[in-house]
């Protein structure tokens, strides 16, 4: 039953945004890999998991708001089960585990991820700094690959605010793997990643 619901969710989502896919220095494989990406939606994470090939979805866990995702009904059914994902607190409180152990976690030995490292979502026509989580995810599993990843158009697709999709074409662009190098500063880092997805705009 998921696996119907997932290619409903992934035929529905080609429909509402398009869903043109650009591979710039990137070749999908079945290796660990983090895509992070800019967040202008809700429909972010489906549009670039839509994106990835069947047997690399199944593999791929979306980070995801759990006060969003983690609602009786559909939300936590289509959240949870057919995506599998990762859910982290946006407000922790004290007693909240430590965001970057639960992505670490859900990362585990055999698990892509797809992250927003602005930590909040944009209004599409810029790209904020990013949060420090990349670059920790970095340091502590230099073995997994970074992709920079950018979506155009979505947030004209579900604006923010916004309940009801409107059909309008997008594109999920995927850059070239690229790694925390050895002693790199974590501003040097983030800006590196950061600009990474800027260039992809041009494509």
């Amino acid at each position: 039953m998921r696996r119907v619901v997932a290619k409903g969710v992934v035929g529905l989502a080609r429909i509402l945004a398009g869903g043109n896919v650009r591979r710039v220095g990137f070749t999908p494989d079945d290796r660990q890999r983090i895509y992070f990406v800019n967040h202008t939606s809700h429909l972010d994470f489906v549009l670039v998991w839509a994106a990835l090939p069947p047997r690399l979805r199944t593999m791929t866990r979306p980070v995801a708001a759990r006060d969003y995702w983690d609602k009786p009904g559909l939300r936590r059914y289509l959240g949870v089960k057919v995506f599998n994902a990762v859910l982290v607190e946006r407000k922790p409180t004290a007693g909240s585990p430590n965001a970057v152990d639960v992505l670490l976690d859900g990362l585990g030995e055999k698990h892509s991820l797809i992250i927003f490292p602005e930590g909040t979502r944009g209004d599409g026509a810029t790209i904020a700094p990013f949060k420090s989580g990349l670059y920790r995810l970095g340091k502590a599993r230099p073995d997994v690959d970074l992709i920079p990843s950018y979506i155009n158009n979505v947030n004209r697709v579900l604006p923010k605010g916004e309940f009801v999709p409107v059909p309008m074409l997008a594109s999920v662009s995927f850059g070239e793997p690229m790694h925390v190098g050895e002693g790199e500063d974590k501003n040097a880092f983030l800006d590196r990643a950061r600009n990474a997805i800027l260039e992809l705009r041009q494509w």
